[in-house]
């Protein structure tokens, strides 16, 4: 039996493969026939040696393989003996972090196997995961909370984990309130410098200014930031083109909304003024949080 897991979330993606190995340890809890292969290391000859002696056996073997889109040989070796390999008794699991480039191979172990794609969580279904999450920590949120969570941390799963279960152990039972995420959970940096451009668009000088004292006080450098709001101008100026690309919905969306606050011309203004401070603190010219300040208020 050929199983495919696949996918950007590669937090869903070694969680079902945790469950299907733990799932045959329950079966088989020596775990002497749970053979792990990372195809960056070894070929398919390695793989075939450990297959013909596990036909000797009335034990399942479970294979699992890792990087096999990074090892052309395996791939074409395997797939000229691929039906046989799924008619066996073994189980044969292929694991791909990211986007996979279609060709014979994959398409070979969907055709002769059971699949499946781990895309990043949006929307409802983030937000459906993360009440799961809870529950299954024993832990109760409200709704706005779940909101200002994600907003916090985004698609992030690996980290969403780590900041639930941080969550559930700070209340003790009780439901968790927005004010505790907000207390908690610190913002993403990418998520935190749109709501720093918002105010700054909106001509909200005190809350622009708030959001850039607490990134300082934390010890983020006036140097970073400055990059960081620099990549979102350009993003704000792509979102005004349609040139997104690939970048995850939310931050599509949020990027359109926020684009609307600026003219075109005025983007590519303000966008050219990174550079200028920039220059001018290497040069020594101007104190970094200083130059920034005066950048975040002047438009």
């Amino acid at each position: 039996m050929i199983y495919f897991l696949f996918g950007k979330d590669t937090f869903r993606l070694k969680s079902k493969l945790g469950e299907m190995i733990k799932k045959y340890r329950e079966i088989h809890p020596s775990g002497l026939n749970l053979k792990i292969f990372d195809l960056e290391e070894k070929n398919f000859s390695d793989f075939e040696k450990e297959f013909q002696i596990s036909a000797m056996f009335s034990e399942k073997k479970l294979f699992v393989f890792k990087n096999a889109s990074k090892n052309k040989n395996f791939q074409e070796r395997f797939l000229k003996e691929i039906e046989g390999f799924a008619r066996s008794k073994e189980i044969l699991v292929f694991c791909e972090e990211g986007e996979i480039q279609t060709n014979d191979f994959f398409e070979g172990l969907k055709k002769f196997g059971k699949f499946q794609e781990f895309q990043p969580l949006r929307d409802w279904r983030l937000r459906f995961w993360v009440k799961k999450e809870f529950e299954k920590y024993q832990g109760k949120i409200e709704e706005r909370a779940i909101k200002e969570l994600i907003e916090r941390v985004g698609e992030d799963l690996w980290r969403m984990e780590e900041e639930i279960k941080k969550l559930v152990s700070y209340r003790k039972g009780e439901e968790i309130k927005v004010e505790d995420v907000s207390l908690l959970v610190s913002p993403n940096v990418d998520l935190d410098i749109f709501r720093m451009l918002d105010h700054f668009a909106s001509g909200e000088r005190k809350k622009t200014l708030s959001l850039l004292k607490s990134h300082l006080e934390k010890g983020e450098s006036p140097f970073y930031l400055l990059t960081m709001i620099r990549y979102q101008l350009k993003n704000l100026f792509l979102a005004k083109t349609n040139s997104l690309g690939h970048l995850p919905l939310f931050i599509k969306r949020k990027l359109l909304f926020l684009s609307k606050k600026f003219e075109t011309p005025e983007l590519k203004r303000i966008y050219q003024k990174t550079f200028e401070i920039e220059a001018k603190i290497k040069l020594g010219k101007i104190d970094p949080e200083i130059a920034l300040t005066l950048f975040l208020v002047g438009r």
